[in-house]
């Protein structure tokens, strides 16, 4: 895992088209703002997690 401080407004980039860019920092929770291609799927960790078991769900009915 790559940690970095970054301040408000500063912006770290992935890869050559993806940038991620701190929003605001308000006490323990930090905002921030994803600029990349849309064909690339952002979401937080517990919508992702939702995602890939409805997708498994799909695939073992469709295995049936």
């Amino acid at each position: 895992m790559l940690v970095l401080s970054r301040k408000r407004g500063e912006t770290i980039i992935i890869g050559s088209d993806i940038e991620v860019t701190i929003v605001e920092i308000r006490g323990d929770k930090v905002k921030l703002g994803f600029v990349g291609p849309s064909d690339v799927p952002i979401h937080r960790e517990e919508v992702f997690r939702r995602i890939q078991k409805e997708h498994a769900g799909v695939a073992e009915l469709q295995c049936s």
